[in-house]
Parts: C-alpha cells; sequence; structure tokens
C-alpha cells in the first residue's frame, strides 16, 4: 500500500475514483464544482439537483413535507446512488455528512471540505438567498454558526481541506487540483490529510 506513482497523470492516479465536495451552503461547491471537473476531465453533479428530480419537487418542498429526516432518507440513497458511477465531481448538500452512512458512500472516493469561515458563508448567503431550508429560521446567523459548529467535527474527516474563503472557484479548483497527489493512495490504505 504504497502512493501512488507521482509520475502519472492526475487523471491517471485518480483512476475514475469520484471526488466530494463537502462543507456549508454557500461554501462554493456547486461553483467550484464544474470547474473542478473540467480541469480534471470528469463529469460534475450537484447532489442536491439530483435529490430534487428525484422528489419531483424543490429542497424547501421536501423540508417542507417530509421534515428534515425525510430529506436526509433521499439525500442518503441519491448519494449511495451516485457513488456507484465513476469519475464525477460531487456537489454534496451540506448536512451530507451528518448521516453516518453516508460516509461509506463518500469513502469510496476521495472528500474535499471547502473550508469559509461563518462571516464569509453569511455575507454570501445574504447575497444569494436561495433553497436553503436550514436557515428559515428567525435569526439565520445564529443558525448558521449552530450548524457549523455542530458539523466541524465531521467535516474534517474530510481527504483534503481548502480555505475556499476570498479565492474565485476556478483558483479554488486549481488548488484542490495541486493539492490532490498528496492525499492519493491505493484504495483501501488509510487516508491521510495534506499538511
Amino acid at each position: 500500500m504504497h502512493p501512488k506513482d507521482q509520475s502519472l497523470p492526475l487523471k491517471q492516479q485518480l483512476q475514475g475514483i469520484n471526488i466530494y465536495l463537502i462543507g456549508m451552503m454557500g461554501c462554493g461547491k456547486s461553483s467550484v464544482g464544474p470547474e473542478l471537473a473540467k480541469l480534471l476531465g470528469y463529469r460534475f453533479i450537484d447532489a442536491d439537483s439530483v435529490i430534487a428530480a428525484a422528489a419531483g419537487c424543490s429542497i424547501s418542498e421536501i423540508f417542507d413535507s417530509q421534515g428534515e429526516a425525510g430529506f436526509r432518507l433521499i439525500e442518503t440513497q441519491v448519494l449511495h446512488q451516485i457513488s456507484q458511477w465513476h469519475s464525477l465531481v460531487v456537489a454534496t448538500g451540506g448536512g451530507v455528512v451528518t448521516t453516518s452512512s453516508n460516509w461509506g458512500a463518500l469513502r469510496q472516493g476521495l472528500v474535499v471540505w471547502l473550508q469559509v469561515d461563518a462571516a464569509q458563508l453569511l455575507a454570501r448567503l445574504q447575497a444569494q438567498p436561495g433553497d436553503r431550508p436550514m436557515l428559515q429560521k428567525p435569526n439565520p446567523e445564529t443558525e448558521l454558526l449552530k450548524l457549523l459548529q455542530a458539523r466541524a467535527a465531521q467535516y474534517s474527516q474530510a481527504d483534503l481541506s481548502i480555505a475556499a474563503g476570498c479565492a474565485n472557484p476556478a483558483q479554488v479548483a486549481a488548488e484542490i487540483v495541486a493539492a490532490l497527489p498528496a492525499v492519493l493512495k491505493v484504495p483501501g490504505a488509510p487516508r491521510t490529510t495534506a499538511p
């Protein structure tokens, strides 16, 4: 179980394993994902879009009709289906890490945490409000901080962490590509994080 041959092109080193982008809502998964896919010659999938298509309604409508538990169940089913495919960059939902069974699917690929501090996240979310049911509470700042604190330990289990605060999506994607060789391992080998 040795690190993959660093002289091979990155796409060959990856051998088609999926790359899963995790992190809080607003961290840039859906904008970095297509840029990363382009650099790797992969396809891009936004898991929330697949969930909405599978359910035939928006994420907010799923939360309204089935609650968070119902949404998480659909999310797990979709993630496990996606994990059967290959050569994908997948933007996951911010809470995908909260369901322990999802880690089995995520670990079939390589997990990248896009880290953005709470103040920047809040500014981004306020600038681009969207279908974000977890922030439809009376005090979104407090809710965001609670979610970030609750999920930080789970996000830190990623194979790679990238600071995605100020850089544009293309720069973040390039940083991920540059860091990937350091975390690639032969399948079955223990995961490590980049320095």
